[in-house]
C-alpha cells in the first residue's frame, strides 16, 4: 500500500464498478470512458497493494476485500452528493436542491400535489424524493429533509410533529358486496385479506383487536405498501390504509371502524445544520403546513 491516500474519484469509478459489474458499465454509469475507469481501479488496487476483482464469465466479480470497502465507498458518495447539494445554492437564495426521504405511501399519494404547489412557489429549487422507510437517513446524509412516522430521538436533528394519521380496515365496495360486511374480528376469517409476505414485516404490526396475524391469515401477500394499496383498490382483499386518504377514493369503504385501527405520528425532520439554508427552512416550512393540513384532512368515521 502507497503512502498516498486515494482520491475519491477513484472509489466513485470502484463503486461503479461494482455496481455494474464491468468497466463498461461502471464507464456509461459514469459517463467516463472505459479505459479511464480501467486506470482509476489499477491506481486504487496499487495504492491498496491488492486486487480487488476477478476476472469471471460474467464479468468482474468483487474479493472480499472489495465487498468489505462498498459500505464505506458508499459513505464518501453520499456524502460527496450531499456537499454537491450544499454547494448547488446559496444560503440564503430560494435555489439549489432538496433532497427529500419519504414513506412509499407518503411519496406517491400524498407528496406529489404538495411539491407540486412547492415548486410553483419556487421554481429555482430542485426537488429529489427518495422512497425509504429507514430511519438514519438524515444521520448518513443521504437526504436532507424526512418525513417519518416515529420520532426521531438523535439530538442533532430538528423535528415538527404535524399530527397522527389514522388508519383502519377497509375494502372496495364491490368485495363487500360479494362477501358481505363482517359485523365482528371472527368474520375476518371467511374473507381475503391483503397483508404481508415476511415474517419481519408482519412483526411490524401489533395482533389487531385480538386478531392474530400470520401469514396464513393473507390471500394476497406483499412487502411493497403501493402493491398492497393498489390490491386494496382493485378489490383484491380487505386491508389498512390511512383513513384520510381512504377518502380520495369513494369506492373504499371503512370495515369494522373503532375495532381494528392504529395511529402513526407524522414528523418532519432535518439536521440542524440545514436551518441556515433559506431552501432547506423554505421546504420543511411548506412540507410541516401541508402534512398538518393532510393529518386534519379527514379522521375516523364518525370523528
Amino acid at each position: 500500500m502507497t503512502d498516498a491516500s486515494p482520491g475519491w474519484e477513484l472509489y466513485r469509478s470502484f463503486l461503479a464498478v461494482v455496481r455494474e459489474g464491468s468497466l463498461s458499465g461502471g464507464a456509461r454509469l459514469l459517463g467516463l470512458t472505459q479505459p479511464t475507469v480501467g486506470r482509476h481501479i489499477d491506481s486504487l488496487e496499487e495504492s491498496l497493494g491488492t486486487a480487488l476483482f476477478t476476472r469471471s464469465q460474467g464479468g468482474l466479480a468483487p474479493t472480499e476485500l472489495a465487498l468489505a470497502l462498498v459500505p464505506h465507498a458508499e459513505a464518501m458518495s453520499m456524502a460527496a452528493e450531499a456537499l454537491q447539494r450544499a454547494a448547488s445554492g446559496e444560503a440564503e437564495e430560494d435555489r439549489g436542491t432538496v433532497r427529500l426521504t419519504a414513506s412509499e405511501m407518503i411519496a406517491t399519494e400524498v407528496l406529489p400535489p404538495i411539491l407540486a404547489r412547492f415548486q410553483e412557489d419556487h421554481p429555482r429549487i430542485a426537488v429529489e424524493l427518495v422512497l425509504s422507510n429507514r430511519t438514519d437517513d438524515l444521520i448518513r446524509r443521504d437526504a436532507d429533509i424526512a418525513i417519518r412516522m416515529i420520532r426521531p430521538t438523535q439530538s442533532s436533528l430538528v423535528a415538527k410533529k404535524c399530527g397522527v394519521i389514522g388508519l383502519g380496515l377497509h375494502a372496495h365496495r364491490n368485495l363487500i358486496q360479494r362477501h358481505g360486511m363482517p359485523q365482528s374480528v371472527e368474520d375476518l376469517a371467511n374473507v381475503p385479506i391483503v397483508g404481508f409476505d415476511r415474517e419481519s414485516s408482519i412483526r411490524r404490526l401489533k395482533d389487531l383487536a385480538g386478531f392474530p396475524l400470520s401469514r396464513e391469515l393473507f390471500s394476497f401477500r406483499c412487502d411493497s405498501d403501493v402493491g398492497q394499496f393498489a390490491a386494496l383498490r382493485a378489490g383484491v382483499g380487505f386491508g389498512m390504509c390511512q383513513y384520510p386518504l381512504a377518502k380520495r377514493y369513494p369506492d373504499l369503504v371503512p370495515v369494522l371502524p373503532g375495532t381494528i385501527e392504529f395511529e402513526l405520528d407524522v414528523w418532519i425532520v432535518m439536521h440542524e445544520d440545514l436551518k441556515t439554508s433559506r431552501r432547506m427552512r423554505l421546504m420543511f416550512d411548506h412540507l410541516a403546513g401541508e402534512m398538518t393540513a393532510y393529518t386534519r384532512e379527514a379522521g375516523r368515521p364518525g370523528r
